[in-house]
């Protein structure tokens, strides 16, 4: 089609919109509080999923959809941030899974209702209706009227901005799993497959979370997940430029080409399951350690980070692919190098969430190794010439 080049760019505008979105309503958040947010997204949400739906030509639909987007976003957000305040430290974890897992079953839904509609403007005004009945949310008195203030002189929660880097680098290089056979060895696989595969790590991720995150730490499961992207990317760029030696010595029987895809595969999920468990834990983890009266705004700053890193997909699609090596190697490196920055990030397991700069300035982050005490007091016993 010749065409063709209108699809990247649209993503291109819809990710800069989610971009926008994040930023400008996380700022209002703060600003203005959560519900007048909430009810300004959800009503520009529904006008432009109407606008979109009856776009006439592809300049206005790109536009629409730029605009939907930044809405969007802003729902997203101001729901994470206010499910999170409303919840008590021991529950925070469980309410953020059950969140992820109905997004996931949601990219379920939307997987079978774009395989059932007839046209694309049925599949997008199907996804805008139910944006309408959430405009009931205006009964709902205000919770979280916030103002927000200067940060410069709060150096602690500045660190904070490593989880930006992760988040970055996760949503950047979780592009490289997804088409990794398609950008090395020239297939080109299905767009439902590669959508379900998407969706599907990204539910084992929650259930992951779930199941370590309380147990083990944030910071520990942030190490673990992001040492594992690292990995899994460094180990796929071996395996694209390897000639299957070792294989050819203990294979018996068969091709080992055959073995090398499947170890290509198993690696590109490996990948894409890490990065996707790193995204959801740094919106988490950010969530958790600012400070009420800047939590929109950082919450938005982290997933718009996200979205920076996203733009890799379109911007390799519109250049046909062009420098893909060089774009692994950047990120795997990246990566890695984001492992380090961990170790400065502070643990809010089962903490209360700081409501002012400076609780989220008494967040330090915890020793790397436990110093032993000794429970012997030093004048345990008395001198009787004193």
């Amino acid at each position: 089609c010749s065409r063709y080049w209108l699809v990247p760019v649209e993503e291109v505008c819809f990710i800069l919109g989610t971009l926008t979105g994040c930023v400008c309503l996380g700022y209002t958040a703060d600003r203005l509080g959560r519900h007048k947010s909430l009810l300004v997204s959800l009503t520009l949400a529904v006008v432009f999923g109407v606008l979109v739906c009856v776009s006439p030509s592809p300049p206005v639909f790109i536009t629409m959809r730029f605009c939907l987007a930044a809405a969007s976003a802003g729902v997203f957000l101001t729901l994470y941030v206010t499910r999170l305040e409303l919840c008590d430290p021991s529950l925070r974890l469980l309410a953020t899974m059950m969140s992820g897992l109905t997004v996931f079953g949601g990219e379920l839904l939307l997987l079978a209702v774009a395989l059932g509609c007839g046209s694309w403007r049925g599949l997008l005004g199907t996804g805008a209706a139910p944006l309408s009945l959430f405009l009931c949310y205006g009964f709902v008195h205000d919770l979280f009227p916030q103002a927000f203030v200067s940060l410069f002189k709060y150096c602690q929660i500045w660190f904070n901005i490593y989880m930006y880097f992760c988040m970055f680098i996760s949503h950047g290089i979780s592009h490289c799993y997804s088409s990794f056979r398609g950008d090395v060895r020239g297939f080109t696989p299905s767009f439902y497959w590669t959508y379900l595969l998407s969706v599907c790590a990204g539910g084992g991720a929650w259930l992951l979370l779930w199941a370590m995150v309380d147990r083990f730490g944030r910071r520990g499961i942030l190490l673990l997940a992001m040492t594992l992207t690292g990995l899994a990317s460094l180990i796929l760029l071996g395996l694209m430029e390897c000639k299957c030696f070792l294989l050819r010595i203990f294979f018996v029987g068969g091709h080992p080409k055959h073995l090398s895809e499947s170890a290509m595969t198993v690696f590109s999920i490996m990948g894409l399951f890490s990065s996707q468990a790193a995204a959801s834990l740094s919106i988490l983890f950010t969530a958790e350690v600012m400070p009420t009266i800047i939590r929109g705004s950082g919450v938005g700053a982290v997933m718009a980070l996200g979205c920076v890193g996203r733009l890799s997909s379109p911007l390799m699609n519109l250049r046909n692919h062009y420098g893909y090596f060089l774009h692994h190697v950047v990120y795997s490196s990246l990566a890695l190098l984001a492992v380090l920055s961990i170790l400065l990030l502070p643990e809010s397991k089962r903490k209360p969430l700081p409501q002012t700069l400076a609780d989220g300035e008494q967040y330090r982050r915890p020793p790397l190794v436990r110093r032993r005490r000794d429970n012997v007091p030093l004048l345990a016993t008395p001198n009787p010439e004193t």
